[in-house]
Protein backbone atom coordinates (compact mmCIF):
# COMPACT_ATOMS: atom_id res chain seq x y z
CA UNK A 1 0.00 0.00 0.00
CA UNK A 2 1.29 3.46 -0.92
CA UNK A 3 2.70 5.48 1.97
CA UNK A 4 0.73 8.65 1.06
CA UNK A 5 -2.52 6.73 1.53
CA UNK A 6 -1.34 5.42 4.89
CA UNK A 7 -0.43 8.92 6.06
CA UNK A 8 -3.75 10.29 4.78
CA UNK A 9 -5.67 7.63 6.71
CA UNK A 10 -3.84 8.35 9.96
CA UNK A 11 -4.19 12.13 9.50
CA UNK A 12 -7.94 11.80 8.87
CA UNK A 13 -8.34 9.74 12.03
CA UNK A 14 -6.55 12.38 14.10
CA UNK A 15 -8.36 15.30 12.41
CA UNK A 16 -11.79 13.90 13.18
CA UNK A 17 -10.84 12.79 16.68
CA UNK A 18 -13.63 13.63 19.14
CA UNK A 19 -11.15 13.82 22.04
CA UNK A 20 -11.97 17.35 23.25
CA UNK A 21 -15.72 16.77 23.24
CA UNK A 22 -15.53 13.25 24.60
CA UNK A 23 -13.60 14.05 27.78
CA UNK A 24 -16.11 16.63 29.01
CA UNK A 25 -18.20 14.03 30.81
CA UNK A 26 -15.15 12.69 32.67
CA UNK A 27 -14.55 16.11 34.26
CA UNK A 28 -18.11 16.78 35.41
CA UNK A 29 -19.15 16.23 39.02
CA UNK A 30 -20.39 12.68 39.21
CA UNK A 31 -23.92 11.98 40.38
CA UNK A 32 -23.55 9.36 43.13
CA UNK A 33 -25.39 6.07 42.97
CA UNK A 34 -27.78 5.38 45.81
CA UNK A 35 -25.71 2.21 46.30
CA UNK A 36 -22.36 4.03 46.48
CA UNK A 37 -21.98 3.29 50.20
CA UNK A 38 -22.68 -0.41 49.59
CA UNK A 39 -20.05 -0.56 46.83
CA UNK A 40 -17.47 1.21 48.99
CA UNK A 41 -18.10 -1.20 51.85
CA UNK A 42 -17.66 -4.21 49.58
CA UNK A 43 -14.49 -2.95 47.93
CA UNK A 44 -12.89 -1.74 51.15
CA UNK A 45 -13.68 -4.70 53.38
CA UNK A 46 -13.98 -7.84 51.28
CA UNK A 47 -11.44 -10.37 52.64
CA UNK A 48 -10.25 -11.38 49.15
CA UNK A 49 -9.38 -7.76 48.35
CA UNK A 50 -7.11 -7.27 51.36
CA UNK A 51 -3.66 -6.71 49.86
CA UNK A 52 -5.17 -6.63 46.36
CA UNK A 53 -6.05 -3.65 44.13
CA UNK A 54 -9.54 -3.01 42.77
CA UNK A 55 -10.44 -0.49 40.10
CA UNK A 56 -14.15 0.10 39.42
CA UNK A 57 -15.88 2.55 37.12
CA UNK A 58 -19.61 3.02 36.43
CA UNK A 59 -21.10 5.39 33.84
CA UNK A 60 -24.53 6.21 32.54
CA UNK A 61 -24.97 4.50 29.17
CA UNK A 62 -27.19 7.35 27.99
CA UNK A 63 -24.98 10.32 28.90
CA UNK A 64 -21.54 8.88 29.60
CA UNK A 65 -21.54 10.64 32.95
CA UNK A 66 -19.28 9.06 35.56
CA UNK A 67 -21.56 7.80 38.35
CA UNK A 68 -19.14 5.87 40.51
CA UNK A 69 -15.40 5.38 40.62
CA UNK A 70 -13.10 3.48 42.96
CA UNK A 71 -9.45 3.76 41.95
CA UNK A 72 -10.92 4.47 38.51
CA UNK A 73 -7.84 6.30 37.23
CA UNK A 74 -5.38 3.72 38.55
CA UNK A 75 -3.72 1.76 35.74
CA UNK A 76 -4.33 -1.96 36.23
CA UNK A 77 -3.83 -5.16 34.24
CA UNK A 78 -7.07 -5.77 32.30
CA UNK A 79 -6.40 -9.36 31.12
CA UNK A 80 -8.79 -10.16 28.24
CA UNK A 81 -10.67 -6.89 28.69
CA UNK A 82 -7.90 -5.68 26.37
CA UNK A 83 -9.88 -7.38 23.59
CA UNK A 84 -12.47 -4.59 23.88
CA UNK A 85 -9.81 -2.15 22.64
CA UNK A 86 -8.65 -4.48 19.86
CA UNK A 87 -12.18 -5.08 18.57
CA UNK A 88 -13.06 -1.39 18.63
CA UNK A 89 -9.83 -0.44 16.85
CA UNK A 90 -10.31 -3.15 14.20
CA UNK A 91 -13.88 -2.04 13.50
CA UNK A 92 -12.71 1.58 13.27
CA UNK A 93 -9.82 0.85 10.89
CA UNK A 94 -10.44 -2.38 8.97
CA UNK A 95 -14.23 -2.12 9.04
CA UNK A 96 -16.98 -4.64 9.77
CA UNK A 97 -16.88 -6.19 6.29
CA UNK A 98 -13.13 -6.84 6.23
CA UNK A 99 -12.08 -10.33 5.13
CA UNK A 100 -8.82 -12.30 5.05
CA UNK A 101 -7.54 -14.15 1.98
CA UNK A 102 -5.52 -17.29 1.36
CA UNK A 103 -4.11 -17.81 -2.14
CA UNK A 104 -2.73 -20.66 -4.20
CA UNK A 105 -0.26 -19.36 -6.81
CA UNK A 106 2.21 -20.82 -9.27
CA UNK A 107 5.30 -19.76 -11.17
CA UNK A 108 4.62 -22.45 -13.78
CA UNK A 109 1.85 -23.54 -16.13
CA UNK A 110 -0.58 -26.42 -16.56
CA UNK A 111 0.04 -28.76 -19.49
CA UNK A 112 -1.05 -32.37 -20.02
CA UNK A 113 -2.46 -32.59 -16.46
CA UNK A 114 0.88 -31.49 -15.00
CA UNK A 115 1.56 -28.25 -13.15
CA UNK A 116 5.12 -27.62 -14.31
CA UNK A 117 6.48 -25.39 -11.59
CA UNK A 118 5.98 -24.70 -7.90
CA UNK A 119 2.70 -24.39 -6.05
CA UNK A 120 2.64 -21.61 -3.42
CA UNK A 121 0.12 -21.34 -0.63
CA UNK A 122 0.22 -17.72 0.52
CA UNK A 123 -1.44 -16.94 3.84
CA UNK A 124 -2.78 -13.47 4.56
CA UNK A 125 -3.75 -13.87 8.17
CA UNK A 126 -6.94 -15.96 7.99
CA UNK A 127 -7.39 -17.70 11.39
CA UNK A 128 -10.49 -19.58 10.22
CA UNK A 129 -9.00 -22.04 7.72
CA UNK A 130 -10.36 -25.51 8.51
CA UNK A 131 -9.29 -28.95 7.22
CA UNK A 132 -12.22 -28.92 4.78
CA UNK A 133 -10.92 -25.71 3.22
CA UNK A 134 -7.66 -27.47 2.31
CA UNK A 135 -9.74 -30.33 0.89
CA UNK A 136 -11.61 -27.80 -1.24
CA UNK A 137 -8.34 -26.35 -2.52
CA UNK A 138 -7.25 -29.84 -3.65
CA UNK A 139 -10.60 -30.60 -5.30
CA UNK A 140 -10.49 -27.35 -7.26
CA UNK A 141 -6.93 -28.06 -8.41
CA UNK A 142 -8.08 -31.45 -9.61
CA UNK A 143 -10.99 -29.80 -11.46
CA UNK A 144 -8.40 -27.68 -13.25
CA UNK A 145 -7.00 -30.95 -14.59
CA UNK A 146 -3.94 -31.10 -12.34
CA UNK A 147 -2.87 -34.66 -11.54
CA UNK A 148 0.80 -33.96 -10.89
CA UNK A 149 2.93 -31.07 -9.63
CA UNK A 150 6.50 -31.19 -10.87
CA UNK A 151 7.86 -28.57 -8.49
CA UNK A 152 7.72 -27.91 -4.76
CA UNK A 153 4.81 -27.11 -2.44
CA UNK A 154 5.81 -23.89 -0.70
CA UNK A 155 4.12 -22.22 2.26
CA UNK A 156 4.37 -18.43 2.20
CA UNK A 157 3.68 -16.66 5.53
CA UNK A 158 5.51 -13.45 4.61
CA UNK A 159 2.35 -11.32 4.90
CA UNK A 160 3.36 -10.81 8.55
CA UNK A 161 6.78 -10.62 10.14
CA UNK A 162 8.38 -13.77 11.57
CA UNK A 163 7.87 -12.90 15.25
CA UNK A 164 5.57 -15.66 16.46
CA UNK A 165 4.79 -14.52 20.01
CA UNK A 166 3.85 -11.17 21.50
CA UNK A 167 6.49 -9.64 23.71
CA UNK A 168 5.36 -10.90 27.12
CA UNK A 169 4.18 -14.46 26.42
CA UNK A 170 6.09 -16.81 28.78
CA UNK A 171 7.64 -19.94 27.33
CA UNK A 172 5.38 -22.01 29.60
CA UNK A 173 2.32 -20.80 27.63
CA UNK A 174 3.65 -21.72 24.19
CA UNK A 175 1.96 -25.15 24.18
CA UNK A 176 -1.34 -23.86 25.56
CA UNK A 177 -4.14 -23.20 23.09
CA UNK A 178 -4.42 -19.63 24.38
CA UNK A 179 -0.72 -19.03 23.70
CA UNK A 180 -0.53 -20.38 20.14
CA UNK A 181 2.03 -18.93 17.73
CA UNK A 182 0.93 -16.23 15.30
CA UNK A 183 1.48 -16.82 11.59
CA UNK A 184 -0.05 -15.40 8.43
CA UNK A 185 -0.51 -19.01 7.28
CA UNK A 186 -2.21 -21.19 9.87
CA UNK A 187 -5.15 -23.53 10.44
CA UNK A 188 -7.85 -24.26 13.02
CA UNK A 189 -9.10 -27.71 14.05
CA UNK A 190 -12.80 -26.78 14.33
CA UNK A 191 -15.28 -23.90 14.34
CA UNK A 192 -14.04 -22.44 17.59
CA UNK A 193 -11.17 -21.26 15.38
CA UNK A 194 -8.25 -21.69 17.77
CA UNK A 195 -5.71 -21.13 15.01
CA UNK A 196 -2.45 -23.04 15.29
CA UNK A 197 -3.85 -25.75 17.55
CA UNK A 198 -4.84 -29.39 17.39
CA UNK A 199 -7.27 -31.35 19.56
CA UNK A 200 -5.96 -34.34 21.52
CA UNK A 201 -8.63 -36.83 22.63
CA UNK A 202 -7.73 -39.52 25.15
CA UNK A 203 -10.05 -42.44 25.96
CA UNK A 204 -9.58 -45.64 28.02
CA UNK A 205 -8.55 -48.91 26.43
CA UNK A 206 -10.95 -51.84 26.69
CA UNK A 207 -8.29 -53.80 28.56
CA UNK A 208 -6.57 -53.13 31.86
CA UNK A 209 -2.91 -52.07 31.85
CA UNK A 210 -2.98 -51.20 28.14
CA UNK A 211 -2.18 -47.69 26.94
CA UNK A 212 -5.14 -45.39 26.53
CA UNK A 213 -6.36 -44.57 23.04
CA UNK A 214 -5.19 -41.27 21.59
CA UNK A 215 -6.76 -39.47 18.62
CA UNK A 216 -5.39 -36.28 17.09
CA UNK A 217 -7.80 -33.97 15.26
CA UNK A 218 -7.12 -33.04 12.58
CA UNK A 219 -4.68 -35.83 11.85
CA UNK A 220 -1.32 -34.26 11.10
CA UNK A 221 2.15 -35.63 10.50
CA UNK A 222 3.95 -32.68 12.09
CA UNK A 223 3.34 -33.90 15.66
CA UNK A 224 5.00 -36.87 17.34
CA UNK A 225 2.82 -38.49 20.04
CA UNK A 226 4.51 -40.31 22.92
CA UNK A 227 1.88 -42.34 24.77
CA UNK A 228 2.91 -43.19 28.34
CA UNK A 229 -0.60 -43.78 29.65
CA UNK A 230 -2.06 -46.79 31.43
CA UNK A 231 -5.66 -47.97 31.59
CA UNK A 232 -6.50 -48.77 35.21
CA UNK A 233 -9.46 -50.07 37.22
CA UNK A 234 -12.64 -47.96 37.36
CA UNK A 235 -12.19 -47.11 41.05
CA UNK A 236 -8.92 -45.23 40.41
CA UNK A 237 -8.69 -41.52 39.65
CA UNK A 238 -7.78 -40.18 36.22
CA UNK A 239 -4.61 -38.05 36.19
CA UNK A 240 -3.82 -37.70 32.50
CA UNK A 241 -1.33 -34.96 31.66
CA UNK A 242 -0.67 -33.71 28.12
CA UNK A 243 2.44 -31.63 27.43
CA UNK A 244 4.42 -30.41 24.42
CA UNK A 245 8.14 -29.83 24.38
CA UNK A 246 9.52 -26.32 24.05
CA UNK A 247 10.48 -25.55 20.48
CA UNK A 248 9.23 -28.83 19.01
CA UNK A 249 6.09 -30.83 18.25
CA UNK A 250 6.76 -33.77 20.55
CA UNK A 251 3.58 -34.26 22.58
CA UNK A 252 3.79 -36.52 25.62
CA UNK A 253 0.67 -38.01 27.17
CA UNK A 254 1.11 -39.69 30.54
CA UNK A 255 -0.90 -40.80 33.56
CA UNK A 256 -3.73 -43.16 34.42
CA UNK A 257 -7.09 -43.46 32.64
CA UNK A 258 -9.74 -45.57 34.44
CA UNK A 259 -11.84 -48.08 32.50
CA UNK A 260 -15.08 -46.55 31.20
CA UNK A 261 -13.92 -43.04 32.12
CA UNK A 262 -15.16 -40.14 30.03
CA UNK A 263 -12.97 -39.06 27.16
CA UNK A 264 -10.53 -36.24 27.83
CA UNK A 265 -10.17 -33.50 25.19
CA UNK A 266 -7.47 -30.87 25.23
CA UNK A 267 -6.32 -28.28 22.69
CA UNK A 268 -2.57 -28.03 22.21
CA UNK A 269 -0.72 -25.38 20.23
CA UNK A 270 1.66 -26.63 17.55
CA UNK A 271 5.18 -25.37 16.99
CA UNK A 272 5.36 -23.51 13.67
CA UNK A 273 1.75 -23.29 12.39
CA UNK A 274 2.93 -22.66 8.82
CA UNK A 275 4.18 -26.25 8.64
CA UNK A 276 0.84 -27.38 10.08
CA UNK A 277 -1.11 -25.67 7.28
CA UNK A 278 1.26 -27.08 4.67
CA UNK A 279 0.81 -30.59 6.05
CA UNK A 280 -2.98 -30.30 5.85
CA UNK A 281 -2.72 -29.18 2.22
CA UNK A 282 -0.43 -32.10 1.41
CA UNK A 283 -2.90 -34.57 2.91
CA UNK A 284 -5.70 -33.03 0.87
CA UNK A 285 -3.66 -33.28 -2.33
CA UNK A 286 -3.04 -36.97 -1.63
CA UNK A 287 -6.77 -37.58 -1.18
CA UNK A 288 -7.23 -36.25 -4.72
CA UNK A 289 -4.38 -38.45 -6.04
CA UNK A 290 -2.34 -35.40 -7.02
CA UNK A 291 1.30 -36.51 -7.10
CA UNK A 292 4.06 -34.21 -5.88
CA UNK A 293 7.53 -34.61 -7.40
CA UNK A 294 9.21 -31.84 -5.44
CA UNK A 295 9.63 -31.16 -1.72
CA UNK A 296 7.53 -29.45 0.95
CA UNK A 297 9.04 -26.27 2.36
CA UNK A 298 8.54 -22.68 3.38
CA UNK A 299 9.40 -19.73 1.17
CA UNK A 300 8.07 -16.65 -0.57
CA UNK A 301 6.01 -16.55 -3.75
CA UNK A 302 7.69 -14.49 -6.51
CA UNK A 303 5.93 -11.30 -7.59
CA UNK A 304 5.22 -12.75 -11.03
CA UNK A 305 3.43 -15.80 -9.60
CA UNK A 306 -0.04 -16.33 -11.09
CA UNK A 307 -3.15 -16.77 -8.97
CA UNK A 308 -4.76 -20.21 -9.28
CA UNK A 309 -7.26 -20.19 -6.42
CA UNK A 310 -8.33 -17.92 -3.59
CA UNK A 311 -10.28 -18.49 -0.40
CA UNK A 312 -11.71 -15.72 1.75
CA UNK A 313 -12.66 -15.81 5.39
CA UNK A 314 -15.83 -14.75 7.13
CA UNK A 315 -16.20 -11.02 7.63
CA UNK A 316 -14.77 -9.23 10.66
CA UNK A 317 -18.29 -8.81 12.04
CA UNK A 318 -18.65 -12.62 12.07
CA UNK A 319 -15.11 -13.22 13.34
CA UNK A 320 -15.79 -11.03 16.38
CA UNK A 321 -18.18 -13.70 17.71
CA UNK A 322 -15.53 -16.38 18.44
CA UNK A 323 -12.97 -13.67 19.20
CA UNK A 324 -15.00 -11.99 21.93
CA UNK A 325 -17.46 -14.67 23.05
CA UNK A 326 -14.74 -17.33 23.44
CA UNK A 327 -11.96 -14.85 24.26
CA UNK A 328 -9.77 -16.16 21.44
CA UNK A 329 -6.26 -14.78 22.03
CA UNK A 330 -4.96 -15.70 18.59
CA UNK A 331 -7.57 -13.54 16.86
CA UNK A 332 -6.51 -10.54 18.90
CA UNK A 333 -2.88 -10.86 17.85
CA UNK A 334 -3.77 -11.43 14.18
CA UNK A 335 -5.96 -8.32 14.16
CA UNK A 336 -3.11 -6.22 15.53
CA UNK A 337 -0.73 -7.48 12.86
CA UNK A 338 -3.34 -7.02 10.14
CA UNK A 339 -3.88 -3.39 11.10
CA UNK A 340 -0.13 -2.89 10.90
CA UNK A 341 0.07 -4.59 7.50
CA UNK A 342 -2.85 -2.74 5.94
CA UNK A 343 -2.10 0.77 7.20
CA UNK A 344 1.68 0.80 7.67
CA UNK A 345 2.79 -1.90 5.26
CA UNK A 346 4.28 -4.10 7.98
CA UNK A 347 2.49 -6.93 9.77
CA UNK A 348 4.14 -6.53 13.16
CA UNK A 349 2.96 -5.92 16.70
CA UNK A 350 4.84 -2.60 16.79
CA UNK A 351 3.15 -1.18 13.70
CA UNK A 352 -0.25 -2.64 14.49
CA UNK A 353 -0.27 -1.22 17.99
CA UNK A 354 0.64 2.21 16.61
CA UNK A 355 -2.39 2.06 14.28
CA UNK A 356 -4.56 0.91 17.19
CA UNK A 357 -3.42 3.82 19.34
CA UNK A 358 -4.44 6.34 16.68
CA UNK A 359 -7.83 4.63 16.30
CA UNK A 360 -8.42 4.69 20.05
CA UNK A 361 -7.60 8.39 20.12
CA UNK A 362 -10.43 8.99 17.65
CA UNK A 363 -12.71 7.12 20.05
CA UNK A 364 -12.01 9.66 22.77
CA UNK A 365 -9.52 7.72 24.88
CA UNK A 366 -6.61 9.25 26.76
CA UNK A 367 -4.11 6.87 25.21
CA UNK A 368 -1.29 8.43 27.22
CA UNK A 369 -2.90 6.77 30.25
CA UNK A 370 -2.84 3.31 28.65
CA UNK A 371 -0.02 0.79 28.13
CA UNK A 372 -0.89 -1.72 25.42
CA UNK A 373 1.49 -4.61 24.75
CA UNK A 374 -0.67 -6.98 22.66
CA UNK A 375 -4.11 -7.54 21.19
CA UNK A 376 -5.33 -10.33 23.43
CA UNK A 377 -4.57 -9.17 26.96
CA UNK A 378 -2.29 -12.12 27.74
CA UNK A 379 0.44 -9.76 28.95
CA UNK A 380 0.63 -8.78 32.62
CA UNK A 381 2.28 -5.57 31.39
CA UNK A 382 -0.90 -4.20 29.78
CA UNK A 383 -2.16 -1.34 31.95
CA UNK A 384 -5.53 0.41 31.67
CA UNK A 385 -7.60 2.52 34.10
CA UNK A 386 -11.17 1.31 34.63
CA UNK A 387 -12.43 4.80 33.75
CA UNK A 388 -10.87 4.48 30.27
CA UNK A 389 -12.64 1.17 29.66
CA UNK A 390 -16.03 2.68 30.49
CA UNK A 391 -15.10 5.68 28.30
CA UNK A 392 -14.33 3.29 25.44
CA UNK A 393 -17.67 1.50 25.85
CA UNK A 394 -19.59 4.78 25.95
CA UNK A 395 -17.97 6.10 22.78
CA UNK A 396 -18.39 2.74 21.06
CA UNK A 397 -22.14 3.17 21.62
CA UNK A 398 -22.05 6.25 19.41
CA UNK A 399 -20.49 4.40 16.45
CA UNK A 400 -22.42 2.88 13.56
CA UNK A 401 -20.64 -0.44 14.18
CA UNK A 402 -21.79 -0.65 17.81
CA UNK A 403 -24.55 -3.26 17.19
CA UNK A 404 -21.85 -5.64 15.88
CA UNK A 405 -19.57 -4.86 18.80
CA UNK A 406 -22.38 -5.34 21.34
CA UNK A 407 -23.49 -8.62 19.74
CA UNK A 408 -19.97 -10.02 20.23
CA UNK A 409 -20.07 -9.63 24.02
CA UNK A 410 -20.81 -12.71 26.16
CA UNK A 411 -24.30 -12.76 27.69
CA UNK A 412 -24.63 -13.87 31.31
CA UNK A 413 -26.20 -17.27 31.94
CA UNK A 414 -26.99 -18.10 28.30
CA UNK A 415 -25.87 -21.72 27.87
CA UNK A 416 -25.36 -21.46 24.10
CA UNK A 417 -21.58 -21.26 23.77
CA UNK A 418 -21.73 -18.81 20.87
CA UNK A 419 -24.10 -16.53 22.77
CA UNK A 420 -23.17 -16.87 26.43
CA UNK A 421 -19.51 -17.42 25.64
CA UNK A 422 -17.30 -17.12 28.71
CA UNK A 423 -20.32 -16.01 30.79
CA UNK A 424 -22.49 -19.03 29.94
CA UNK A 425 -21.83 -20.68 33.32
CA UNK A 426 -21.96 -17.50 35.37
CA UNK A 427 -24.76 -15.30 36.71
CA UNK A 428 -27.43 -17.86 35.83
CA UNK A 429 -30.18 -16.38 37.98
CA UNK A 430 -32.42 -13.30 37.86
CA UNK A 431 -31.71 -10.37 37.84
CA UNK A 432 -28.39 -11.03 36.10
CA UNK A 433 -29.22 -13.85 33.65
CA UNK A 434 -29.50 -12.49 30.09
CA UNK A 435 -29.17 -9.01 31.58
CA UNK A 436 -25.39 -8.60 31.56
CA UNK A 437 -23.38 -8.20 28.36
CA UNK A 438 -19.72 -8.06 29.24
CA UNK A 439 -16.17 -9.11 28.39
CA UNK A 440 -14.46 -11.35 30.90
CA UNK A 441 -10.76 -11.46 31.70
CA UNK A 442 -8.57 -13.88 33.63
CA UNK A 443 -4.84 -14.14 34.26
CA UNK A 444 -2.94 -15.49 37.22
CA UNK A 445 -3.91 -13.18 40.13
CA UNK A 446 -6.12 -11.06 37.83
CA UNK A 447 -9.86 -11.02 37.14
CA UNK A 448 -11.82 -8.44 35.15
CA UNK A 449 -15.30 -7.82 33.79
CA UNK A 450 -16.48 -4.84 31.73
CA UNK A 451 -19.70 -4.21 29.85
CA UNK A 452 -23.36 -3.28 30.28
CA UNK A 453 -26.04 -4.02 32.91
CA UNK A 454 -29.71 -3.04 32.87
CA UNK A 455 -30.80 -1.85 36.34
CA UNK A 456 -34.26 -2.44 37.74
CA UNK A 457 -35.11 1.26 37.33
CA UNK A 458 -34.67 1.06 33.55
CA UNK A 459 -31.23 2.68 33.55
CA UNK A 460 -28.41 0.97 31.65
CA UNK A 461 -25.02 1.20 33.34
CA UNK A 462 -21.62 0.85 31.71
CA UNK A 463 -19.21 -0.75 34.17
CA UNK A 464 -15.62 -1.88 34.41
CA UNK A 465 -14.21 -4.00 37.24
CA UNK A 466 -10.46 -4.66 37.33
CA UNK A 467 -9.13 -6.80 40.19
CA UNK A 468 -5.36 -7.25 40.49
CA UNK A 469 -2.98 -9.01 42.91
CA UNK A 470 -5.62 -11.50 43.99
CA UNK A 471 -4.46 -14.62 45.78
CA UNK A 472 -7.18 -16.55 43.97
CA UNK A 473 -8.63 -15.12 40.77
CA UNK A 474 -11.74 -17.32 41.24
CA UNK A 475 -12.66 -15.16 44.24
CA UNK A 476 -12.56 -12.20 41.87
CA UNK A 477 -15.46 -13.67 39.89
CA UNK A 478 -17.59 -13.73 43.03
CA UNK A 479 -16.73 -10.11 43.82
CA UNK A 480 -17.58 -9.06 40.25
CA UNK A 481 -20.99 -10.67 40.52
CA UNK A 482 -21.66 -9.00 43.87
CA UNK A 483 -20.88 -5.62 42.31
CA UNK A 484 -23.07 -6.33 39.28
CA UNK A 485 -25.94 -7.43 41.51
CA UNK A 486 -25.70 -4.14 43.46
CA UNK A 487 -25.88 -2.21 40.18
CA UNK A 488 -28.79 -4.29 38.89
CA UNK A 489 -30.80 -3.59 42.05
CA UNK A 490 -29.93 0.10 42.09
CA UNK A 491 -32.72 2.66 42.05
CA UNK A 492 -31.59 6.25 41.46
Amino acid sequence: MAKPLICLFLCVLVYFSPVKESRVFANTIKQPLVSEHELNELLSNHPSLQGAIAGVSVRSASTGQLLYTYNGDTRLTPASNMKLFTAAAALTTLGKDYIFHTELLTDGSIKWNVLTGNLYMKGKGDPTLLPENFDQFAKELRLKGIKMISGDIIGDDSWYDQVRYSIDVPWSDEAAYYGAATSALTASPDKEYDAGTIIIEVSPNEKLNKTAKVVVRPQTNIVNIINKTQTVSPDEVSNIKISRGHGNNVITIEGKMPLKASNLKERIAVWEPTKYALDLLMQSLKKQDIKILGSIKEGTAPEHAKLLLSHHSMSLSELLIPFMKLSNNGHGELLIKEMGKVFKGNGSWKDGLEVEQVALTTLGLRTQEIEIRDGSGISHMNLVPANEITALLYHAKQMDWFPIFEASLPIAGNTDKMIGGTLRKRMKNVPLKDNVKAKTGTLTNVSSLSGFINANNGETFIFSILLNHLKDEASGKQIEEQIIKILANNAI
